[in-house]
């Protein structure tokens, strides 16, 4: 073991990945151009009039009530 802080030699960089077919690169902007679209919509989730405090009881499929869970 040595004083020295640097990474080692073989971290520095990644091994060089092969080229992506048209077909590969043209699902990726796709992809993208679906994610960026979702993003514009996306809607932020309305809050729940004298609904429960945390996170939604029912995330599990059962109800959570004081610690206790109850299924349904």
């Amino acid at each position: 073991m040595t004083d020295d802080p640097s990474p080692p030699e073989a971290a520095e960089s990644p091994p060089p990945r092969k080229p992506l077919s048209p077909a590969a690169q043209r699902a990726l902007a796709e992809a993208e151009a679906r994610r960026l679209a979702a993003e514009a919509n996306a809607r932020p989730a309305a809050r729940e009039f004298q609904g429960s405090k945390g996170p939604e009881p029912t995330r599990y499929g059962d109800w959570e009530r004081k610690g206790i869970a109850v299924d349904f």
